[in-house]
This record gives structure tokens, sequence and C-alpha cells, in this order.
């Protein structure tokens, strides 16, 4: 068989419109070679380009050629959730497009796509290089009607966190709770919203990570009291230190160690943070992913042994 022509950047490496191959100049032959798949009408794909695996969800580069050829449509659903990187259970067909559209349009219909109609209000889909997708309040509500209170909760505290600018590129959080609470009442009786308001409810301002809301969640439903949420601490004059979750009056401090305390310098780090606290006249509980399994049951044993050691019990 000839060896094929080889195509002009980008369209060697990345998934592309029909239209677009045209518009480059690639002659209709070289378009029907059997060198190039064609997942979905109108859409071509080199063999070496990049289809996601089974299972996988599809990049930003996969997703485009499919919004830009359906009219009027954006990326949503569970290809939003990956797109903004929100954290925890991805709800839905992963690994399967989806693309919604206003209600005054028909359903998106192709293969390799979930199709999707709604009432969009203008801030609400967004471009980001050139692909329109849905904003993050959107795609947080549009997703609660697959996930549970908690995981809508975790995305909830994602999305208000107040961010470091030391680590990271930006000031402000993605969304605050005025935010949410006005998706929530733009769109009522939408599939999940009252999951959605529940979770709203329990959202907080101050977690830096998915396990930390988690672990926040487990002490609360086993009837501990709500903890602060990376809050500095004075323990001696010129040691402050700022614990996942406190609980000042007991003097409990409870840390979530993830797989970055296993490096060596982490270890050195972790122990002279533990020695901070003791010195303090505090106590450190560190919960690992371990204890977060069976609903966080070894976790809230451990805070709740720490918490009645300092004088803290149960109302009844």
């Amino acid at each position: 068989m000839k060896t094929p022509r080889p195509l002009p950047t980008p369209l060697a490496d990345l998934p592309f419109t029909f239209q677009d191959a045209v518009d480059a100049g690639v002659s209709l032959r070289r378009l029907r070679h059997v060198a190039l798949t064609s997942p979905s009408r109108g859409i071509r794909v080199p063999d070496d380009g990049m289809l996601p695996g089974p299972g996988s969800s599809p990049g930003p580069e996969f997703v485009a050629p499919y919004a830009g050829i359906t009219a009027c449509s954006a990326a949503s659903h569970a290809t939003a959730f990956t797109f903004w990187g929100f954290p925890g259970f991805l709800p839905g067909e992963s690994s399967l497009i989806h693309l919604s559209r206003p209600d005054t349009m028909a359903i998106p219909r192709r293969r390799g796509v979930v199709g999707h109609v709604g009432q969009f209000f203008d801030d609400e889909i967004v471009c980001v290089d050139g692909l329109l997708v849905t904003s993050r309040s959107r795609t947080w509500l549009d997703n609660a009607r697959r996930m549970s209170v908690d995981e809508i909760t975790v995305v909830a505290d994602h999305l208000i966190r107040v961010p470091r600018p030391v680590f990271e590129a930006r000031t402000k959080p993605h969304c605050t709770l005025e935010d949410l609470a006005e998706m929530l009442d733009r769109h009522k009786g939408t599939p999940g919203i009252r999951k959605a308001r529940i979770a709203l409810e329990r959202a907080r301002v101050g977690s830096d990570s998915a396990p930390e809301t988690r672990l926040r969640l487990a002490l609360e439903d086993a009837g501990l009291p709500e903890p602060m949420l990376n809050v500095p601490t004075q323990l001696r004059a010129a040691v402050v230190r700022q614990p996942d979750l406190s609980y000042p009056e007991q003097k409990v401090a409870v840390e979530y160690d993830g797989d970055a305390h296993s490096s060596r310098e982490q270890i050195v780090r972790d122990i002279a943070r533990e020695e901070d606290f003791t010195t303090g006249g505090w106590v450190l509980v560190r919960v690992s992913k371990r204890h977060m399994e069976n609903d966080g049951r070894a976790a809230v044993s451990k805070v709740r042994a720490a918490l009645r050691g300092r004088g803290w019990s149960p109302i009844l």
C-alpha cells in the first residue's frame, strides 16, 4: 500500500474535523485513507493520534473537534468534570464525550457522544483555548444527579477554597458560596438539586483537599464537633502551625497525611511538626488513607479518643 502523504501540523497528531482538514489543503483522497480513523461522522484521527483508551476520559484535544462540529454545543457533565479537574468521583460515562445545547435545539446525537439540552445563562458557558465548556458552578450542578451528597460537598469545598498565592497562580476561589447558591436558584427543579442544596449547607471554606473534606464529613456524621479548618495556631512565641482540622478548646489538631508524607524529607518535617504541637500542649492526631476506609471509622475513633482525653463528651 502506498505511504500516504504526511498531514500538516497539527493534524498529524491530534483529532480534527473533516472541514478543518479541507481548509488546510488536505485532499479528499487523503482523508479517505485507511491510516485515518473515523470515530464519528466528520471527524478523523491519525492512527497514532490521541484516541482515549477504554474507561479513560477524553482530553480537551479530543473533545474540541466534537464540540466544534456540533453547532452551539459545549462540553458538559462528566467531560466538563474532567476538564476542570474536579476531585473525587467521576459521574456518568466518563469515556464518552458529553455535549450540551440550549433546550431550544435538538439534542446532540452522534457516535461517541452523550447529548444533553438545557437552559443556559450567558455566564454558564465559557471558552477556554477555543473550547466551549460549561462553567465550574454549572458543571457542579449538572453532575449532582449522579453523585452522593458527600461527593457533591467535596467538589463544593474545592470550588470555594481560598487559594494560597505562594503555591498557586491565582488569588481568588473559583466560586463563592453565593455563586453556588445562585446557580441553584436559577435552575429550580433540576435533577439532583435537592442533594446539591444539602451539600451546599455542608460546604465550608478552608479545606485544602478532597481527603480533608471527607475526613471532616466523617467526623461530623459520627457526632463529633465541627472542626476549624486550616487556621493558623500559635503554639509557642515563635512557632505557628496550621493544622488541617483543629479543636482549639480541647487543643486537639488533626492532620491528614497523604502519599507525599512518605518521603524522607517529609517524615523529618512531620516529626518536627508533632514535636511543636506536643511542646505547645496540643495533641496531634495523624490520619492516613488507611484510616479512611469503611467510612472513616478508624479516623473517627482516633479523633474521638483524643477529644475525650481532653475532656470532651457528646451531648446526650
